[in-house]
């Protein structure tokens, strides 16, 4: 037992530590043309083993594709929130990209309010993988501000493939076709906003994965993981609860997906064929966190 405490003691205490090819990434850097449009990418903290939750990486891979795109400036954030919040000053879109549940790093007093200030002035909101899920306390504020919240007297949540056997028509959805997505994290059966929710990716969910009466009661339905969302206060979001595997930012189709949500958020055009970018494996291979549990060899059984 002592010894898996002082495990969790370390992964814990090595949070902030960046490697050396982490800190050569710019962060919270203003952008060189004040007249772009501001987008900042924030990363949560290190999380679960190589391969997976990798918030940073794939928030670098974001930064490096939206600077390709006429008139954006992407922004990179670490550590779940920036050290100087003026760095949200002017911001388009803000995406968050983390651990949600008691892991939230935004829901501090005096960060909501900057969360509720952004949103009235109509900045954008990406919100990514687990960022979703959230205290019951909130969930009615992760609704008027996100459009969703996962709640476990619901919600589901597993890995497995899933199959985009149909794309519906939405700017969000430009140049996207359909496709697979393999072994990745999902969360579905989520509460929605009662108004201004469009549902842009459905597809079936394995039965054994619904845990709970209600998500039984809705065998064979295709559930929303990806939607976008017309606040009240005028501002748009938008939600994707995949990402949670590395390995899937090769999936040109998941790419378009999220750069065009980026900017479909911040009020920005949308190509009619929506962003294009290029991901070599040497490019996805960058960046990950230090992490203390790297992943079990297989059984000389399992090799065969």
């Amino acid at each position: 037992m002592t010894r898996y405490i002082l495990a969790f003691f370390l992964a814990t205490s090595l949070h902030a530590e960046f490697t050396s090819e982490q800190q050569q990434v710019p962060m919270e850097q203003a952008p060189a043309d004040a007249k772009a449009a501001k987008i900042v990418l924030i990363a949560g903290m290190p999380s679960n083993k190589p391969g997976q939750h990798e918030y940073f990486a794939g928030c670098a891979l974001l930064m490096d594709w939206l600077k390709v795109v006429p008139g954006v400036a992407p922004v990179m954030v670490a550590e779940g929130w920036p050290k100087n919040e003026a760095v949200f000053d002017g911001a388009r879109c803000v995406l968050l990209y983390m651990d949600g549940g008691d892991k939230h790093s935004f829901l501090e007093a005096s960060r909501w309010a900057k969360m509720e200030s952004l949103a009235k002035a109509g900045t954008g909101f990406v919100l990514l993988h687990q960022g979703v899920d959230c205290k019951p306390e909130r969930a009615a504020d992760f609704k008027a501000m996100f459009g969703a919240a996962f709640q476990s007297d619901i919600g589901c949540r597993g890995h497995w493939d899933v199959d985009f056997a149909t794309i519906p028509t939405h700017p969000i959805l430009n140049g996207v076709k359909p496709f697979p997505l393999l072994k990745d994290g999902w969360l579905y059966n989520l509460h929605f906003a009662d108004k201004g929710v469009t549902h842009l990716l459905q597809c079936p969910m394995p039965d054994s994965s619904r845990k709970n009466e209600d998500a039984k009661a809705h065998s064979g339905r295709a559930e929303t993981v990806a939607w976008n969302y017309e606040r009240l206060d005028g501002g748009r979001s938008f939600g994707f609860t995949g990402c949670d595997l590395h390995a899937n930012w090769a999936e040109a189709n998941q790419r378009r997906l999220l750069l065009n949500g980026i900017l479909w958020s911040a009020k920005l055009d949308v190509p009619a064929n929506g962003v294009t970018s290029e991901a070599t494996p040497e490019q996805i291979a960058k960046n990950w966190d230090r992490k203390i549990f790297a992943a079990k060899p297989k059984k000389a059984a399992e090799t065969k």
